[in-house]
């Protein structure tokens, strides 16, 4: 029988590829004429589309969905791990007076900047070397993002028709991420800086334009210069989280005032007091907590990630010596995996807590749905989804099919 399906396999693979450029024929007839009719130069136009064939591995990469999470605290070993660390001052000292520079000219802290050059590309050595327009080409016929994708590949052709860059050039990740700080053709063409004035914004191969045009990014997102990104802190034991809202900011004095410390057991600058912050709990409960300040939302701009934004930030606090988070992280509670996000989320609907439609993904319906039944069942209502909590459902499910 296996033999059986794999010669099958092999006899329609030929008409299910011819069907699949026949799809993406139809898409690049459609879309020639609008990329003509957007002000692209007929040589553009030929340079980005003649040949054009769709890349089946950039369709597969979009529609994976991985099965397992890696917990937060594996992460963040990763993002800010001694070698990361040890090369980014090394590229520090190196580049000392070109970030300062930088620093000074966009109000944007360089060690912030290092850091998100060294998550990004690992300080330019991993830049990704797939065809972007290719790769943008590919996800607009996938049809899942096609208006995104198609935006991107007007602004590929408007870069090559203002001399930014030259088709070959065009390579970065498999999603349309390109340069030394991964943009996408839209924020470069609205946030590339051309630092040293030659005419060309090179996020390829000049570290001064990479690290100026990420600096204007976070400057045109609010960045504050010296001004605090993430603290950790402490929650007092008998700390309240019932009617906490994790997209819900309050002014730290607020926060002080309702018992929480900072970890490393400085007092609270009155300048810190008077700002917003938002408490976060990225592993629940039992893991480290964090308030996190405007910067932090700026950093949300550049990769709208928690768990990235957390990896910046300790990462550039570990250019200046040693720095670890005082927390102990649940070893023992790591996130769910998707199969057991998507019964999590059956489960929470059969029990009355709606997350939407269960697919498998853990978004803000389903944490409120989570709180909602850690707030009517007794627990801390800290929306993280680990394994315990999920076994808590799942044991709310059986008592409830045995009444």
């Amino acid at each position: 029988m296996t033999r059986f399906i794999i010669v099958l396999i092999c006899a329609l693979w030929p008409v299910m590829a011819e069907a699949q450029d026949d799809g993406f024929a139809d898409w690049l007839a459609d879309f020639r004429p609008r990329l003509v009719d957007s002000g692209a130069s007929p040589e553009t136009v030929a340079a980005m589309l003649d040949g054009l064939e769709p890349d089946l591995t950039v369709v597969e990469r979009d529609r994976d969905q991985p099965e397992f999470v890696r917990p937060l605290w594996q992460y963040l070993d990763i993002a800010a791990s001694d070698l990361r660390v040890r090369n980014g001052a090394e590229q520090i000292s190196t580049h000392n007076g070109m970030l300062a520079a930088i620093e000074e000219r966009f109000g944007v802290d360089y060690e912030i900047l290092v850091a998100i050059w060294g998550l990004e590309s690992s300080y330019g050595a991993i830049q990704g070397d797939r065809d972007i327009v290719r790769s943008l080409a590919t996800l607009a016929w996938e049809g899942r993002r096609r208006r995104w994708a198609e935006a991107q590949l007007l602004a590929v052709a408007r870069m090559i028709d203002n001399g930014y860059a030259n088709r070959d050039e065009l390579r970065g990740s498999w999603a349309g991420a390109m340069g030394q700080t991964q943009f996408i053709p839209e924020t470069y063409l609205a946030r590339g800086a051309d630092f040293d004035g030659d005419g060309r914004i090179d996020i390829w191969n000049n570290v001064g334009d990479a690290l100026a045009s990420s600096a204007n990014l976070l400057s045109q997102a609010g960045w504050s210069r010296n001004a605090p990104i993430v603290i950790e802190i402490v929650l007092p034991e008998t700390f309240d989280l019932t009617s906490w809202d994790p997209n819900g900011a309050r002014m730290t004095a607020e926060w002080s005032m309702r018992g929480i410390r900072r970890a490393d057991g400085a007092d609270w600058q009155a300048d810190t007091l008077m700002q917003a912050s938002r408490l976060v709990l990225p592993a629940g409960r039992r893991g480290p907590a964090f308030l996190t300040f405007p910067n932090f939302r700026a950093l949300m701009r550049y990769n709208n990630s928690t768990s990235y934004g957390i990896g910046v930030w300790l990462l550039s606090r570990r250019f200046s010596g040693e720095f670890a988070i005082r927390g102990e992280w649940p070893d023992d509670d790591p996130p769910i995996n998707r199969s057991q996000t998507l019964a999590l989320q059956q489960g929470l609907l059969d029990l009355g807590f709606d997350p939407g439609a269960p697919d498998g993904l853990f978004g803000p319906n389903t944490r409120r749905a989570l709180m909602g039944f850690q707030r009517d069942n007794g627990y801390p209502v800290d929306g993280y989804a680990g394994r315990v909590m999920y076994d808590q459902v799942m044991a709310a499910i059986s008592a409830a099919a045995d009444d």
